[in-house]
């Protein structure tokens, strides 16, 4: 490339090289800024990048200089300071649904959101022992067109699948595809979910987003939007344990006085807890499950199923099932 061409990309290369090598800790000089440039064939004069560093700060680069005998120059503030970093990183390294390449390759474009300095910092938390991620690569593809379909308001077409004893995918339904029309996505113990209404049964239903193959967006307008019209994917969320379906039912409950935190926040803290000696009581809904059940189970006597009887029923058969040995 020429030389005067060269200089029209000054300006540019002279951001670059101060979002990239430069923060509150590692400003740069004067000197090491022309040094930087020269590095990609670019000569100026100080002058010329006194003139330059006002332009990108007119342009709302938040430039500062230090106060030092030889001062330096850095950028103060980003888009995504490195807190924030951190917490993005947090959450994509512990998501379950995020396979290890695609954590790898998103933890990388967060580290271009800072300094290379401080981008180090992010490395060396990033790490999280024994974490089980997902195998499916194609979950990001997935939600991708989950969201075209609910942008275009169409249905959506495709298999699903679930593990067997020997690691293996079998489709359900025989491999017969189901057609649906998506409404939200949700995230639910670590996992994410798709709600859509199902014409055929009737019926609003929820399909775990990696067990999901072969999704195609159709033409066909969407349904259910009745069923949407107030649904509350908050509410849903609260009232559905382990996304394992079962009947609603207002379920009144007994609980020892140290479990109001545990209730607060799995049914918000909105909800009121009535006190009692030593215990409270709580009316909910939820759907009734083997997996809110055993929720319930796991606090032993802290939580009495007060009503409606055939949820107290329902609790006692499950534990009669279990096997002792």
């Amino acid at each position: 490339m020429p030389k005067n061409e060269r200089q029209k990309l000054k300006l540019l290369y002279l951001k670059k090289i101060l979002e990239e090598q430069t923060d509150e800790a590692h400003p740069l000089t004067m000197a090491e800024i022309l040094t930087a440039l020269a590095e990609h064939g670019i000569t100026a004069e100080r002058k010329s990048i006194y003139d330059d560093l006002d332009s990108l700060r007119d342009f709302g680069v938040d430039i500062e200089k230090t106060q030092a005998r030889i001062p330096g120059y850095y950028v103060a503030s980003r888009t995504l300071e490195l807190p924030e970093l951190k917490l993005l990183v947090d959450a994509v390294q512990s998501s379950k649904f995020i396979t290890h390449k695609k954590s790898a390759e998103l933890i990388r474009k967060l580290e271009g959101f800072t300094s290379t300095h401080e981008a180090r910092s992010l490395s060396r938390q990033v790490y999280v022992a024994n974490r089980v991620k997902n195998m499916n690569e194609s979950i990001y593809y997935t939600v991708d067109y989950i969201h075209e379909a609910m942008q275009k308001n169409v249905q959506i077409s495709f298999q699903y699948f679930e593990w067997n004893m020997y690691k293996e995918r079998v489709l359900r339904r025989d491999g017969k595809r189901y057609t649906v029309s998506p409404w939200a996505l949700t995230w639910e113990d670590e996992n994410y979910y798709l709600l859509a209404h199902e014409a055929e049964s009737g019926m609003i239903k929820h399909f775990r987003v990696d067990k999901i193959l072969k999704i195609e967006v159709t033409k066909t307008p969407r349904d259910g939007a009745s069923y949407f019209a107030e649904f509350d994917t908050g509410e849903f969320s609260r009232k559905v344990f382990g996304m394992f379906g079962g009947e609603e039912m207002l379920t009144v409950l007994r609980c020892d006085a140290s479990l109001a935190g545990v209730i607060l926040d799995r049914f918000g803290t909105d909800t009121r807890l009535i006190p009692g000696d030593g215990v409270f009581t709580v009316a909910v809904n939820v759907i009734v499950s083997p997996q809110f059940l055993s929720w319930v189970a796991g606090f032993g006597d802290k939580i009495y199923i007060e009503s409606p009887d055939c949820v107290r029923d329902s609790l006692r058969d499950l534990v009669k099932k279990i096997p002792l040995c």
